[in-house]
């Protein structure tokens, strides 16, 4: 994450709209389409007033703090859409079942529907959202975050589905966590809402990744402010994000199916302007993973790899990639935490059966 971020104190409508459009950025293809999210969110506040959003050094270190979430493939959501009761179900369940109160809830990653569930809760729950993340980005698993990398337990984690069902899960690590919830996640019809990683203050000081709704917020609006004053955007996003431009083309085929509660697959861009007669391939699993230009990698996790639509400078999503659009391909360099030995071992590229060694972004595309 790039320094100097500026923080937000409240949400409102107005960074509602600019953290869907950073967080989806960060979310690198997944994390879910913000539409839908969005709209949630902005009907909890404009119902129960502007969120609070508290620096993480302001929780107690006793505090109860819970990330919430939706599970699942984000394809789904395009047919399956919640009904928005489904989030409070699991988290009031988890909250009775823990028997003590929650002080303060936050997103479990910066991704597009993700980053909007936690606003919407803070909101109707008329609680402080934590400006703190486990990701800086998206990723698919749910093992795969910092609190994990710290030794925190996932559970008790309580996922419940639009017919009601809830399960609470306790599990003897995060990978059989990851298991037993994928599985039920697929069973409820392949996307499911969640409360996970109940936690303390001290916890999330330690292993959170700081100011990522602050820095959300921050992408959004440069975006927005570049497109209003005639700039461009991609420019603003490259300095705002201290990106590298990797490639820019039109799709020429995406191959994609939803299996085992992921969105899985890739994408063949044919590059134009200064990149015809070039090639980018990239590899998703509900995230971009890795991306290949001429048959080189030029960005792997945990780097993040964007794509963004060449005409309106907006992130797209990995199930929202179709043949003909004209887009752009950002690489970011990811979180410090992200870049040591348990946690490549947690994200790097071997996780996902690449048989490459992460090489950092900024060293790929030295300027």
């Amino acid at each position: 994450m790039k320094k100097g971020v500026e923080k937000l104190k409240k949400i409102d409508l107005e960074s509602i709209e600019d953290i869907a459009v950073g967080a989806a950025l960060l979310g690198t293809g997944g994390g879910g389409d913000p539409y839908i999210g969005k709209l949630m969110a902005i009907q909890a506040v404009q119902k129960n007033g502007e969120v609070e959003l508290i620096d993480v050094e302001d929780v107690p270190d006793d505090a109860l703090v819970v990330p919430v979430a939706m599970m699942g493939a984000p394809t789904v959501l395009v047919e399956k859409i919640p009904s928005g009761k489904e989030i409070f179900h699991a988290f009031d369940s988890l909250q009775n079942y823990l028997d003590k109160e929650v002080y303060a809830v936050l997103p479990i990653e910066a991704g597009g529907v993700n980053s909007m569930i936690p606003i919407m809760v803070a909101a109707e729950k008329k609680l402080p959202l934590v400006d703190v993340d486990g990701m800086g980005r998206a990723f698919p698993e749910l093992q795969m975050v910092t609190y994990h990398l710290y030794g925190i337990s996932a559970t008790p984690m309580v996922l419940a589905d639009e017919k009601g069902n809830s399960l609470i899960l306790n599990t003897i690590n995060n990978f059989w966590t990851e298991a037993f919830a994928r599985n039920a996640t697929v069973i409820m019809g392949g996307s499911a809402m969640i409360a996970i990683y109940p936690m303390y203050g001290k916890d999330v000081k330690k292993a959170g990744i700081r100011d990522i709704v602050s820095y959300s917020a921050q992408i959004g609006r440069a975006i927005r402010e570049a497109r209003k004053k005639g700039n461009d955007p991609i420019n603003a996003l490259l300095e705002v994000t201290g990106g590298y431009l990797l490639f820019k083309g039109k799709i020429s085929d995406v191959q994609r199916r939803t299996t085992g509660g992921f969105a899985k697959g890739e994408a063949h861009i044919d590059g134009i302007d200064q990149y015809k007669g070039e090639t980018l391939v990239m590899d998703f699993q509900n995230e971009n993973l890795i991306a290949r230009q001429n048959g080189k990698v030029v960005a792997s996790v945990p780097d993040l790899i964007c794509t963004v639509d060449a005409h309106t400078s907006l992130p797209i999503t990995t199930e929202g990639l179709r043949y003909g659009q004209r887009v752009y391909i950002i690489g970011i360099p990811c979180d410090e935490k992200w870049r040591t030995e348990k946690g490549l071992e947690t994200v790097g590229p071997r996780y996902f059966g690449y048989d490459i060694d992460y090489v950092p972004v900024e060293e790929l595309n030295r300027r």
